[in-house]
């Protein structure tokens, strides 16, 4: 992304990896009786930006979104985590819309973090 400063452009590049946490809900069935088994699991995203300000200044930051989507399967979490990869792969057009508004979410951060390195600047 490109974003415009009074100081100059700032080209910034924003990554994420795909966080999936799993809880194990429910218990077995006694004798007969079925059980209550569920995996929840939700999918955050843990994002890495990087930009570069037109004086050739790097600004980095990471950040988190928690939830960003989630669900259930039936039985034990270590059974389902390559049916939730697999489905959390399915929502990558949802963690990617995700990302884009963390990232337009991350713009007055930058501009902050910018002010202060002119403003350290200017001080140095």
């Amino acid at each position: 992304m490109r974003i415009d400063h009074a100081t100059g452009a700032v080209h910034s590049d924003y990554s994420a990896d795909v966080q999936v946490s799993h809880r194990q809900v429910g218990t077995v069935g006694a004798g007969g009786r079925p059980s209550t088994l569920r995996c929840m699991w939700s999918a955050g995203l843990t994002v890495d930006r990087q930009a570069r300000h037109a004086s050739g200044s790097m600004l980095t930051r990471s950040f988190a979104s928690d939830t960003v989507v989630e669900g259930s399967r039936p039985g034990w979490c270590s059974a389902q985590k390559a049916s939730i990869a697999r489905e959390v792969a399915t929502r990558t057009p949802e963690l990617r819309a995700r990302l884009i508004e963390l990232a337009r979410e991350d713009h007055p951060v930058l501009h902050a973090e910018i002010d202060r390195m002119q403003g350290n600047r200017r001080e140095g």
